[in-house]
């Protein structure tokens, strides 16, 4: 829902297809109701705490030719932090080495990121806005008040996703389900293969692959274990 921004000026926030598919629909007046009531181009401080207490979310990007990619992004709650009301951060850690997300950034910065909460108020909210990708070292240099020593044991970010703000809005909470959290050990930034979920999907198993261990992704011989 991105492209024209919220806007005093009467600019329509959204993209021409969805405003052309409102006009074939005919729901321009609840669209414009929902532009007018729901969209910002900020954070306020609602947004703000909601952010601060979600412990995932989901990450849209796309490469320079417009081929999408969703992710997910969990962590402790807080780990988006909200620098001010125009911008987020969170930080990224060591991974499968694909970087499909970081890479899409760094053609298209356009992102979009969803936060749900599933648990207590069973709404979501909607984030648009430009990426950018800096180093542990100049997000320290530049934010060193959100930096948390040993945030995820063990871990130090590669490096940290920074978003300015275009867009935010609700995800009502029609048909959100509700879910009740139960305790877990959770192995944040593991390399374990069978702790990250294995082969879970039979792909490898599939092609004849056997599985690797940890030794073989540094270097070592692979292993049939």
């Amino acid at each position: 829902m991105t492209h024209e921004h919220a806007s005093p000026n009467g600019v329509r926030p959204g993209s021409m297809g969805e405003h052309a598919l409102q006009e074939v629909s005919g729901s321009r007046e609840r669209a414009d109701r929902f532009y007018r009531e729901q969209m910002s181009d900020r954070l306020n401080t609602q947004m703000s705490e909601f952010i601060s207490r979600m412990e995932m979310m989901f990450v849209g990007t796309a490469d320079g030719g417009g081929e999408c990619d969703v992710t997910f992004r969990a962590g402790p709650a807080g780990f988006v932090r909200v620098l001010d009301q125009k911008t987020v951060a969170w930080p990224e850690y060591r991974g499968n080495g694909v970087l499909a997300s970081a890479g899409n950034m760094s053609e298209n910065p356009h992102v979009g990121l969803l936060f749900m909460d599933f648990v207590n108020d069973l709404v979501g909210l909607h984030v648009n806005g430009a990426s950018s990708l800096m180093s542990p070292d100049e997000f320290r240099a530049r934010h060193p008040e959100q930096i948390v020593e040993n945030d995820i044991p063990g871990r130090r970010p590669e490096r940290w996703v920074v978003v300015e703000i275009h867009e935010a809005y609700i995800h009502c909470s029609k048909h959100v389900p509700r879910m009740v959290p139960v305790p877990r050990t959770r192995q944040w930034g593991t390399d374990d293969q069978k702790k990250k979920g294995g082969d879970a999907f039979g792909v490898a198993a599939e092609r004849g692959l056997a599985p690797r261990q940890r030794s073989a992704a540094r270097g070592g011989s692979p292993s049939a274990g």
